[in-house]
């Protein structure tokens, strides 16, 4: 399948519209999925997923296949995603909070599914969503988000221990009202 994206990316370069097309339809439903995990409203999400294939099509002769084509729009898509929270001032949201303890072990009763725990992550608020999403499902260090997000080491560190918290509270909510 490499080989066919290779071919796909090699023909977009050139302007084949239907190989853009091809490589849109291929990797857009990962693209907005990961979307929907920072922007709730799907009209936005929509709008983003097009600002972010735009810029895949304009910078398609930077991708150095040094790691997967998917890999990489997806990061264009996360990054696309930041810059409409930043320019919406939805990051006014975060909290300074230092030497906060909060207690990590999640009892036997937060069995979830993915999809659920996506659903509740909906729930948070934005600051907490967002770094969340950033070092719990995309891996980053909390280094790399302060610089994504232009807040402190610590304020990620402490977002992700109060996202964490408010999570743990949201999912026994929820094992409550379930087993009721």
């Amino acid at each position: 399948m490499t080989s066919d994206i290779n071919i796909l990316i090699s023909k977009s370069l050139k302007g084949n519209r239907s190989s853009q097309k091809e490589l849109y339809n291929l990797f857009s439903p990962a693209a907005f999925a990961i979307i929907k995990r920072y922007i709730k409203d799907d009209f936005e999400a929509e709008d983003i997923l097009i600002e972010s294939f735009i810029k895949v099509f304009e910078n398609l002769n930077t991708f150095k296949n040094e790691g997967s084509f998917g890999g990489w729009v997806n990061k264009i898509a996360i990054r696309e995603s930041l810059m409409y929270l930043r320019k919406n001032k939805a990051f006014n949201m975060f909290i300074e909070v230092d030497n906060i303890h909060i207690k990590e072990p999640v009892s036997s009763d937060d069995n979830i599914l993915f999809e659920d725990l996506l659903k509740i992550l909906d729930e948070l608020p934005t600051g907490y969503r967002t770094v969340f999403n950033l070092y719990e499902i995309e891996g980053y260090k909390h280094h790399e988000i302060a610089e994504l997000l232009g807040i402190s080491t610590n304020t990620s560190k402490s977002q992700l221990r109060l996202a964490k918290d408010r999570l743990r509270k949201l999912i026994n909510s929820k094992n409550k009202i379930n087993t009721a």
